[in-house]
């Protein structure tokens, strides 16, 4: 009794916490988690993955049919980025790979270059609008990394998140913060056979 009761009240968290991302009160899970916790006058946290699932189906009760729709659409336009990007191994990552992009999510690519500029020059001269770049760092295992980072707009007002990092990163596979799985994202060609034999197939740990 006492599992199903633990278990309930975690759920109730990731809902709370879930609902604080799905409205754009917060936009990281862990400060999500500890907001909604308080709110709640609980001391349990959810894990991420809890709080994904909860997010998710918030999302699927919200929005219906149109979310499918918007998946399709946001696949379809990361798929003429990539297009423009192609020199730079571009990757889909985020809720537009996973398949649970929601109302506000952006379209996250990787690419990789030692030139940020040229990959910049290569979207201008696709008729992108570039919103604003800039330099982002972290610190992983003790040792800094830097990337750049290109914000753009497209005409449907989605926004797009492209990351340019070092080309010794390529074969660099992160663990995903959200699932605790592998980030592999779709390449390029991966994505362009997802969009014709499932376009709206899931990549989310089961």
């Amino acid at each position: 009794m006492g599992n199903s009761r633990s278990a309930g009240l975690r759920r109730r968290v990731a809902r709370e916490a879930a609902l604080l991302l799905y409205t754009s009160q917060e936009k990281e899970y862990k400060q999500a988690k500890i907001r909604a916790a308080q709110t709640l006058g609980m001391r349990i946290l959810p894990s991420n993955a809890e709080v994904a699932e909860e997010l998710d189906n918030i999302a699927e009760e919200q929005e219906g049919s149109s979310r499918r729709e918007r998946l399709l659409q946001m696949r379809k336009e990361a798929f003429q980025i990539m297009d423009v990007l192609k020199a730079f191994h571009p990757r889909l990552v985020g809720s537009v790979w996973r398949g649970t992009a929601h109302r506000n999510s952006d379209i996250d690519v990787i690419t990789f270059s030692s030139d940020h500029n040229a990959v910049l020059d290569s979207l201008v001269n696709g008729s992108f609008r570039v919103m604003r770049t800039e330099w982002c760092s972290v610190t992983k295992r003790g040792k800094k990394e830097s990337s750049f980072h290109i914000y753009l707009v497209l005409s449907s007002g989605n926004e797009v998140e492209v990351v340019v990092q070092s080309p010794e990163k390529m074969s660099f596979l992160g663990k995903c913060e959200i699932y605790g799985d592998v980030v592999r994202g779709l390449s390029y060609s991966q994505l362009q056979r997802v969009l014709k034999e499932n376009p709206l197939q899931r990549f989310v740990p089961t």
